[in-house]
Parts: C-alpha cells; structure tokens; sequence
C-alpha cells in the first residue's frame, strides 16, 4: 500500500491514492506527496519500533507505580533498596524512549 505525506501537517496517508483532504489539517489533495518505496519502507518499519516504545513505556510506568508503593510500605531496607532501584530505572529508560522517539521523529521516521 502506497504513503502518501501531507507537505501541510505532516499526516501520513496510507492508500492507493492520496487522501481527498488531510484528516489531520484539512489542507486539500495536492498537497500530498506520494513517499518513495524506501522511505515508505522505513515509516512501517518506525511504526513498529514506536509500537513498542509506547508499549514499554505502559509497563514502565506499572513498573514506578508499584515501586513507589513498594517504598512507602518500607518493610525492610532490602526491599527498599529493590524497590527504589526499580523506580528509579524505570524512569532514566522511560526518559532514554522518548528521546529516542524525538530523534525519530527528527529524522522523519514517525509516521
């Protein structure tokens, strides 16, 4: 399936032939652009790896909700210890997602 790119917004059409308006900005039909093979390629390849950004960011925040109840419960040092770190990592790799969201996004690779 062809992409065709919204030179107004951006927006990322997938079809046989562009979109009659942007769904997005509303600009009109000339104003898509259709994405050569290659770069439609690596579009439907960020959409998966952004896929599972986003995924993984769900878990991490799961992840910094139980450990920040894991440390206020302050059962013993060693959990404490535990809990913090899982709060602590959790949040440094979400923050590592999103700038390398930005970075794709930068370079033309969200879509």
């Amino acid at each position: 399936m062809a992409k065709f790119k919204c030179s107004a917004c951006n927006y990322i059409f997938d079809g046989d032939k562009a979109a009659d308006k942007s769904p997005c900005c509303g600009a009109a039909k000339e104003k898509f652009v259709k994405l050569a093979d290659d770069k439609a390629k690596l579009v439907d390849r960020a959409r998966c790896s952004n896929q599972l950004h986003v995924g993984l960011m769900t878990v991490l925040d799961q992840v910094h909700s139980i450990a920040e109840a894991g440390t206020k419960d302050n059962l013993d040092p060693a959990c404490v210890v535990i809990f913090t770190r899982a709060r602590d990592e959790a949040k440094l790799i979400t923050q590592f997602i999103k700038a390398e969201i930005e970075v794709c996004i930068g370079k033309g690779k969200w879509g």
